[in-house]
């Protein structure tokens, strides 16, 4: 039976509607619902139902009443004194919405946005209108219509406040333009209307609705907007339409943490004030002691308004790990440097006026921490790791021992079941004697006998006693975390202990299953499901590509490796034989980033609508499946060089050259083909360390090393097979045309294009057909490079030509023509998602506005290319969007804005070296003060 007091009364089993009609019922029904479980005086229950003057026999008639409805409400019970309605919260609508709005607060303060959302959405759906709507109760609607309108409109306005923080800006204005007409007096919803409209790119109405909002409030009140509205209006002013994210990273707290209260209290104690020095602090201890476990646990209690950040250290370089805590921190993707040193200056000047918890777990030594810790005033650092880093400046240290035997027994308890361990004390006390005091080691005792309640503790403690060498094992630091981990090694499937062997030959922290199934040679996912049930894997949710992982402490891996070497053969082996796949999978990737590359196999014949729907499909779900595998592929690049797979470990790392290219993952481009380009040579392949050179080359590029970058090349262009060298040789163009040196560039094209066309490669054509065209400015070649993409099926290769094809159009004055490539450019580059090029054919197009006289138009354009190159840290893209501006605001007659720009756009060129850059902006100076007679 279900009720509902969140708008009319109602009550339904299942699709039979029991609403009694009588309006005293309904009150009293109503009463009883709203307070479930609780006594209700007759007194209170007759004031609630008749108000202030109640007829003489209200207490018979009470009594009727009740008899009346007992008939319809299962539940109603006499009690001392009163009635009590004893049903289930989750069937009365107003218990469950409060519930669900409690629930979605808990997921927002735990930094699951899009979960919070979910649940304040589902709180929201059971309203059908005005709370007691029909009910005839003043008392009632006092003590809780109103207070539950009131949650009402606090969780519509934190929901909206969750989905403009996941930029669902466009879907909530309608919805917010009826909230401000119903509540114009809500300043919060005003400023969210506005924050909602400027995501959804309507900066010019989200502004009209300060003022309006501001006049209403004038008028009304009296009174000037308050501080929230003010923020929004200046976040609304500097294009800001979210606010800055607190992030809050820490994992689940452990359910089952015991004991350590001294540890607990000294890290409390400390915690810095605000404003006082940054405190760092290291947890340190043998394998197994909960170092980590010690960490979160602690986190969870202490409160940093501007966030808590995690991050798993392990083997990873600090500049992996700074690129991540950037990410974490609100940098945009495009703007994280690629040179270490730039990083860690960039993570201090973004902590330094920010208080947060920063816990870095299973660090390796002092080098791979100092890096990492914030420097912001009354900032926290939690440090675990095997040593205590000693060298650490600053830093205090405290070991974490293993557990006494009282602590032992209740972690066991609070795994186990206390009643099982109260039923069995001997038997208890004796497992957390085998297991040494490890936590790691109770814990997983504890999930075995959790996982088999027909067991008995005296039976696990028996197992215990019979392992051979175990009780030494169990004693004697690693080696206790070895045993405990053959304990539940040993209690699993012979397909269970084989793949847990086999995945041992990888080093990654986290895996797919599609993985498990390379290493295993067969489907993995219900062995996977059962290792995660007997706690040796973790599943951590699904990831970008929609794939459940699995991840494992790294001591389970290294028992598991062990295991392997010592039953099946060697981690080599196994990766040899999952070499295949993982390579044929990333291999297959790679063609989807790349159409029709040789030896692709795509070179088909599409229309454009074919060519469009798959290339944008397949296009994001390989970027997806990359972006998940990203960490998984970049370790397995070291496993096989680690274990002597040369050839796996070169192509791997070539195969992967282009989405680290895309997605400017520069750190982890770098190790890879390093890793890659001394397993190729290694194993004296020149054709792989010609390819890896490539790559070397290509990164050096995307850095601005152009020297390093021609070196590399040139080193290639000596290795490179024949199919090679024309592609190499075009890289070659590429960069000379960087420096400058226009005529080497053109031999390296024209030889490219000889080569790609004898060859029969269309894609090395139409690359060669555009760098040529667009070096000597030639509109046939441009149109043949074009056609040539088309045939390919490549939408990103044709919007990049459509692109050049307005730009020389507008040089020969033939604006038509130039807009009409220019939006069929950005047209296929705004449904592939590439935002970067989006902006340049943005700056195309402002200038196609500028040569048919719409300055209004092309300084629109400018403006929003210029926001996307600022915010991925592009300066040569902001400069010529700053210099198309300036041109659109000298046309509009605003002198002021156009020296602005200039002179901003002169310094980039300048930082830049930019010669051609600062001709043009001088030019345009030039008019300036023609104009006005200024001096820059």
């Amino acid at each position: 039976m279900r009720f509902g007091v969140l708008g009319p009364l109602r009550v339904l089993d299942g699709d039979r509607d029991l609403t009694p009609g009588p309006a005293k019922h309904r009150a009293l029904l109503a009463a009883l619902l709203l307070r479930r479980g609780q006594v209700l005086t007759v007194d209170r229950l007759i004031a609630e139902v008749w108000g202030e003057e109640p007829p003489a026999s209200a207490e018979p008639v009470l009594r009727v009443y009740v008899s009346a409805l007992r008939k319809v409400v299962d539940g109603i019970r006499t009690v001392p004194g009163g009635y009590l309605l004893d049903v289930d919260p989750d069937q009365v609508d107003a218990h469950r919405f409060e519930r669900l709005v409690s629930a979605g607060r808990r997921a927002r303060d735990a930094g699951r946005t899009a979960e919070a959302a979910d649940e304040l959405r589902a709180a929201l759906a059971l309203w059908r209108g005005p709370a007691l709507a029909g009910i005839d109760s003043g008392p009632l609607r006092r003590a809780y219509a109103v207070p539950l309108e009131e949650l009402r409109l606090t969780a519509l306005e934190e929901r909206v406040e969750l989905d403009l923080a996941l930029g669902r800006g466009a879907e909530l204005t309608g919805e917010l333009r009826a909230l401000v007409a119903a509540y114009p007096l809500r300043e919060r919803a005003w400023g969210q209307l506005m924050l909602a409209l400027n995501q959804a790119g309507r900066r010019p109405e989200a502004l009209s609705v300060y003022q309006e909002a501001r006049r209403l409030l004038i008028d009304e009140l009296g009174l000037e907007p308050g501080a929230e509205l003010r923020e929004a209006h200046e976040r609304v002013l500097a294009r800001d339409a979210s606010p800055r994210a607190v992030p809050n990273e820490m994992p689940p707290d452990v359910v089952d943490f015991t004991g350590r209260e001294r540890v607990l209290d000294w890290i409390r104690g400390a915690v810095p004030t605000a404003g006082s020095a940054p405190v760092h602090l290291v947890l340190h201890g043998p394998a197994g002691a909960g170092k980590s476990a010690m960490a979160i646990h602690a986190a969870a209690a202490l409160d940093f308004p501007d966030g808590r950040l995690y991050a798993s250290l392990r083997a990873r370089t600090p500049g992996a790990v700074l690129e991540d805590l950037l990410r974490s921190l609100g940098c945009p993707q495009g703007a994280v440097p690629t040179e270490p040193a730039e990083r860690a200056r960039l993570y201090r000047s973004m902590v330094s006026g920010r208080r947060l918890l920063v816990v870095l777990d299973d660090a390796v030594d002092e080098a791979q921490v100092r890096p990492l810790l914030p420097t912001g005033p009354g900032c926290l650092t939690l440090v675990t790791s095997r040593s205590p880093l000693l060298g650490l400046e600053a830093a205090r240290a405290r070991e974490l021992d293993v557990f006494d035997p009282g602590e032992s027994v209740a972690m066991l308890a609070r795994v186990v079941g206390e009643q099982r361990v109260r039923a069995e004390p001997q038997a208890a006390a004796r497992i957390a004697v085998l297991c040494g005091g490890l936590p790691l080691a109770l814990r997983i005792a504890g999930s075995r006998l959790a996982r088999r309640p027909d067991w008995t503790l005296r039976h696990l403690a028996g197992r215990l006693e019979d392992e051979r060498g175990r009780l030494d094992e169990l004693s004697a630091g690693d080696l206790a975390v070895r045993s405990s981990l053959a304990l539940g090694y040993h209690a699993l499937s012979d397909r269970e202990r084989l793949l847990l062997r086999r995945l041992g030959a990888l080093s990654a922290p986290d895996f797919a299953p599609w993985a498990a199934a390379a290493v295993l040679g067969a489907p993995a996912d219900r062995l996977l499901e059962a290792l995660a049930e007997a706690g040796l894997l973790q599943a951590r949710g699904l990831d970008a590509a929609g794939q459940e992982r699995y991840g494992w402490h790294e001591l389970t891996r290294l028992y598991a490796a062990e295991r392997l070497d010592g039953e099946e053969g060697t981690s080599g082996q196994v990766l040899a034989a999952a070499g295949r796949e993982i390579l044929d999978r990333t291999r297959r990737a790679r063609a989807l980033l790349l159409p029709a590359e040789p030896g692709s196999g795509q070179t088909l014949v599409h229309t454009a609508e074919q060519v469009m729907a798959l290339a944008t499909t397949q296009f994001r779900e390989s970027a997806r499946w990359l972006a998940a595998e990203r960490g998984f592929l970049v370790a397995t690049v070291v496993d096989f060089q680690r274990t002597g797979l040369d050839e796996a470990a070169w192509r791997l790392a070539f195969y992967l050259t282009p989405f680290f290219e895309l997605g400017a993952h520069h750190e982890d481009w770098r190790m890879a083909a390093e890793i890659g380009l001394r397993a190729a040579r290694r194993m004296g392949h020149r054709h792989g360390e010609a390819l890896l050179l490539r790559s070397m080359a290509d990164l050096y590029r995307a850095r601005g090393h152009l020297v390093a970058a021609a070196e590399a090349l040139q080193r290639a262009l000596s290795l490179a097979e024949a199919g090679e060298v024309a592609r190499t040789r075009h890289r070659l163009g590429l960069v000379h045309l960087a420096r400058g040196r226009r005529q080497e560039a053109e031999a390296c094209f024209v030889a490219c294009l000889t080569a790609f066309s004898a060859a029969g490669d269309q894609r090395g054509r139409a690359d060669a057909l555009r760098a040529l065209g667009g070096l000597r400015r030639a509109e046939d070649l441009l149109v043949r490079s074009l056609a040539a993409y088309r045939e390919l099926g490549d939408p990103r290769g044709e919007a990049a030509v459509s692109l050049d094809l307005a730009g020389l159009l507008l040089d020969r004055r033939c604006p038509a023509e130039a807009r009409e490539r220019a939006e069929r450019g950005l047209g296929l580059l705004r449904r592939l998602g590439d935002r970067l090029p989006e902006a340049a054919g943005l700056v195309v197009l402002a200038r196609v506005a500028m040569a048919e006289g719409r300055p209004d138009v092309a300084r629109g354009a400018a403006e929003g290319a210029l926001g996307t190159f600022r915010e991925h840290a592009d300066r040569r893209g902001a400069a010529q969007a700053l210099l198309t501006l300036a041109a659109a605001l000298l046309d509009l007659d605003e002198i002021d804005g156009a020296v602005d720009a200039i002179t901003s756009s002169m310094g980039e060129f300048d930082v830049l070296g930019d010669r051609h850059g600062l001709a043009g902006a001088e030019e345009l100076a030039g008019e300036v003060r023609r104009r006005r007679g200024l001096r820059l």
